[in-house]
C-alpha cells in the first residue's frame, strides 16, 4: 500500500482492546491508520495513547461519513453485527467482523448477501483460520501421513468466574426480549474450536453439513450454555465432535484432534502448535506462523491476496449457531454435578469430572451422554 488505509474501530473496549493494539501494530508498519472510534462512551487520552486524536462518535454511519474510512472493524455485541456490517457496506466500506458473525442463520444471510450486493469485502474474525498450520495439516492428511481420515474431535476446557457472565447486558444470554444473542460456549468463547475443526475437514460452507447433534448444559445461573458438546456430520461423512466448557477443573489450551487410521494430529490452535503421532515414527512437533486477518484484508484490497475468511467460509459454523439458537433451553446441571471455587474476581463454578469428559470426547468422537454423564441429555434441534 502506498498510503495507510483509514480504519474505524467499532467497539474498542473489552475484546476491542485487542483490535486497538493490532491496529497500532499495523499502523507502525504503515498499512493502516486509526481514523475513528465508535463507542458509546468516548475513549480517553490514555486509551488512545499513540493514536493522536481520531474522530469519535457513537454513530458508526456518521463516523464513516466523516472519516471516509476504507475499513470498519466491528467488535460489538453479537446482536448488532448484521446492522453495523450493513451500515458500513452501504457506504462502500470494507469490514472485519468479529465472530460469531451473527446470532442466527437468517441474520447471517442478510449480512452476507447485503455485503455482496454492496460490492464490498467482509472478513470474519476467526483468527485461528489464519494459522499456517491449517494448510500444513491438510497436506499431511492428503499425503496419507496418518492413514485414512477417521474423524475430528475438538476440546476446550476454560474457566470463567461469575464476573465474566456479568461483563455486559448480553453476556450469557440466549436472547434479550425478541432479539437473539446466542452467547453460549460453543457459539462465542470457544467458537474457534468449532470453526477450526470444520476447516480441518474442509467443511466450512453451509451446504457441507448434513446433521447436528447437540447436548447443551449450564452450571452457572445464565440463559446460555457453558458446558456443551456437539457432533456434526459432514457431506464427507466425517464426524466432527466438539466438547467445551467454561467450568473446567484445570483450565488448559484448547485443541483439535485429527484421527487417522494409522495415527493422529493434535493442533493447539491458539499456539499454532502441531503434534504428529503415527505408526512407525516418533512424534514430531512443529510451530507455525499466522497471517493476521486485518493485515490479510488490507493486502487483499491492495494487492489481491486471497481473503482468508469470507462469510461463505463460516456458513457451516453458522449452521451450528442456528442449531444452538433453536435448541431447547440448556439443561441446568444438578447441584451435585458442580462445586464452587475461588475465581479471579468472583467465585466460579466447576463441573465435576468435566476435564476428563472433554478429553474423552475428543479422543473417541462421542458425546457426553455416550460417555456416561448422567446429566447429559441429547437435544432435538432444527437447522436450515
Amino acid at each position: 500500500m502506498s498510503t495507510p488505509l483509514p480504519v474505524v474501530l467499532a467497539g474498542a473496549r473489552g475484546h476491542g482492546r485487542w483490535h486497538l493494539h493490532n491496529i497500532h501494530r499495523l499502523a507502525r508498519q504503515g498499512l493502516v491508520e486509526l481514523a475513528g472510534v465508535c463507542e458509546l462512551r468516548p475513549l480517553d487520552a490514555h486509551e488512545l495513547d499513540g493514536f493522536g486524536s481520531p474522530l469519535q462518535s457513537p454513530d458508526l454511519g456518521a463516523l464513516l461519513d466523516a472519516t471516509g474510512a476504507a475499513v470498519a472493524v466491528v467488535c460489538t455485541p453479537i446482536d448488532t453485527h448484521t446492522e453495523l456490517a450493513l451500515t458500513a457496506a452501504r457506504r462502500g466500506t470494507h469490514i472485519l467482523l468479529e465472530k460469531p458473525p451473527a446470532p442466527s442463520y437468517a441474520e447471517f444471510r442478510r449480512m452476507a448477501d447485503g455485503v455482496r450486493e454492496a460490492g464490498t469485502v467482509c472478513q470474519i474474525g476467526f483468527q485461528s483460520l489464519g494459522s499456517h498450520a491449517l494448510p500444513a495439516i491438510a497436506r499431511l492428511v492428503a499425503d496419507g501421513a496418518i492413514g485414512r481420515l477417521v474423524g475430528i474431535g475438538a476440546a476446550g476446557a476454560w474457566a470463567r468466574d461469575e464476573a465474566y457472565f456479568r461483563r455486559s447486558p448480553w453476556a450469557g444470554r440466549r436472547r434479550i426480549g425478541d432479539t437473539d444473542v446466542v452467547d453460549g460456549v460453543l457459539t462465542n468463547p470457544l467458537a474457534h474450536a468449532v470453526a477450526t475443526a470444520l476447516a480441518l475437514d474442509g467443511s466450512t460452507h453451509a451446504e457441507d453439513i448434513t446433521d447436528i447433534e447437540l447436548e447443551l448444559a449450564r452450571a452457572n445461573e445464565i440463559e446460555a450454555d457453558d458446558t456443551s458438546c456437539v457432533r456434526i456430520t459432514t457431506t464427507r461423512s466425517t464426524s466432527v465432535t466438539v466438547a467445551v466448557t467454561l467450568c473446567a477443573e484445570e483450565p488448559g489450551e484448547p485443541y483439535v484432534l485429527v484421527h487417522g487410521s494409522h495415527g493422529r494430529i493434535t493442533f493447539w490452535y491458539k499456539q499454532d502448535r502441531v503434534l504428529v503421532q503415527r505408526a512407525g515414527h516418533g512424534p514430531v512437533e512443529s510451530v507455525h506462523g499466522r497471517t493476521d486477518l486485518l493485515e490479510n484484508l488490507v493486502h487483499h484490497l491492495g494487492r489481491g491476496d486471497e481473503l482468508l475468511v469470507p462469510p461463505e467460509r463460516t456458513g457451516a459454523f453458522m449452521r451450528l449457531v442456528e442449531a444452538v439458537r433453536t435448541a431447547p433451553e440448556p439443561r441446568a446441571l444438578p447441584a451435585g454435578a458442580w462445586r464452587t471455587e475461588p475465581g479471579d474476581a468472583r467465585p466460579r463454578r466447576v463441573v465435576k469430572g468435566i476435564d476428563g469428559l472433554i478429553a474423552a470426547s475428543a479422543d473417541t468422537l462421542t458425546l457426553f451422554s455416550e460417555l456416561g454423564a448422567h446429566w447429559a441429555i441429547p437435544d432435538e434441534v432444527t437447522s436450515p
